[in-house]
């Protein structure tokens, strides 16, 4: 077999160990030029349109906030001391008045003995005093001492009885002192947090410490939620809340907008306010703490026409229709619609209704079932321009 032969023979076999690689370039060039000349015969005759259906919207303010019980109460200590004895742990039910904890009483109890008997001596100076100042007043009206020793005397008594009622004071002070040992509930509730612990000392020399965190009712619970200044013009007392929390992703609870504070708060150079919303959680399940995703439904329609908001987006009907008249694309829209078999361009007249960040509310009687608005035209802009391709016909 001569050269030429054998290089036309390589050639061919090169190309058969090749095959897959040329049909695929082959496949994908003409896919590429099938849609390069679709494109081009569809430009500037086609329309791009949305469909207007039929349905329900609503118009929400979305946050985050904090599942907190109604009243949380902390209860503390009035006296200083060791902890002899702890009765209630987290979780614990409590009525008003049930015995917390109690404070080593030793040191108190010294107290009030202390007090007691400077309460005694102090009475019996005072009771000395008293029988002095009526010794004296009788040998005052017999003439045996001058008025000065009466007078005397009598000053004597009176301040041995202000010190009796000072000695009481103390003694009544130690006293109560001593019932501070005892710490029992305020309220009737939940124990939700302990911060101590037996054997722990306890100082309220300058401040009461927080012993125990107590939810009174749990089966009630809020929600505080910051809303930007942007929409807290639309939150109202008494609107719907529907949230949801992680530990029941598949469950959505209600609620209802019971406060808007007036005090505002700057986060991160946001302004915004505090939302109170009231939950019912009579089931127990939400618990303190957790973090509530809630929507605050604003307004709501149902069953009426609407469009999504990006198919409103026309400046004009140059392209769109021949003659528009004094219609504009804010006053009416350009339907597609089928009639007699054919696509057919008609404007109606239309008012903007509920908006909200994803569709809108078209109102008109004119609207068919199966209109399409058109918001553009393959090759030309929403403002007319042949400038810009919209892409391919829907």
């Amino acid at each position: 077999m001569n050269k030429e032969g054998k290089k036309k023979r390589g050639f061919f076999s090169w190309l058969w160990r090749r095959k897959w690689w040329i049909i695929l370039f082959a496949l994908v060039a003409g896919i590429a030029i099938y849609f390069m000349g679709g494109s081009s015969s569809n430009q500037g005759t086609g329309f791009a349109t949305a469909t207007i259906t039929r349905g329900d919207l609503s118009q929400v303010v979305t946050a985050t906030g904090e599942i907190q019980p109604l009243n949380t109460i902390n209860v503390g200590s009035q006296v200083s001391g060791t902890i002899e004895a702890i009765y209630v742990d987290y979780n614990s039910k409590v009525k008003k008045g049930d015995v917390l904890l109690k404070i080593e009483p030793s040191v108190l109890q010294a107290s009030v003995d202390e007090a007691y008997a400077s309460l005694v001596s102090s009475e019996s100076q005072r009771n000395y005093a008293k029988s002095e100042y009526e010794r004296n007043k009788t040998l005052y009206e017999a003439g045996y001492i001058p008025l000065a020793d009466l007078e005397q005397s009598q000053t004597t008594y009176e301040q041995a009885e202000q010190n009796v009622n000072k000695m009481k004071s103390q003694y009544d002070r130690a006293v109560t002192n001593l019932g501070y040992a005892t710490i029992t509930s305020p309220v009737d509730g939940t124990v939700i947090s302990r911060q101590v612990d037996v054997g722990q000392t306890v100082a309220a020399s300058f401040q009461t410490p927080d012993l125990f965190e107590i939810a009174e009712d749990l089966s009630q619970m809020q929600i505080e939620t910051a809303v930007s200044e942007a929409d807290i013009g639309m939150i109202k007392e008494g609107q719907k809340v529907t949230f949801t929390v992680d530990a029941y992703p598949t469950q959505t609870f209600e609620g209802t907008v019971r406060q808007v504070r007036l005090s505002p708060t700057i986060t991160s150079n946001v302004v915004v306010y505090t939302v109170v919303i009231d939950v019912d959680n009579s089931d127990l399940r939400l618990k303190p703490g957790m973090t509530a995703f809630v929507t605050i439904l604003i307004s709501e329609k149902n069953d009426i026409w609407k469009v999504q908001n990006s198919a409103l987006i026309l400046r004009n009907f140059d392209g769109i229709v021949a003659d528009a008249g004094d219609a504009t694309p804010s006053t009416h829209l350009a339907i597609q619609r089928m009639v007699n078999g054919e696509p057919t361009v008609v404007l109606i007249p239309y008012q903007k209704g509920l908006v909200t960040a994803t569709e809108t509310e078209i109102v008109s009687d004119e609207i068919q079932e199966g209109d399409r608005v058109i918001f553009g035209k393959y090759g030309m802009s929403s403002s007319g321009s042949a400038s810009m391709r919209m892409g391919p016909p829907m």
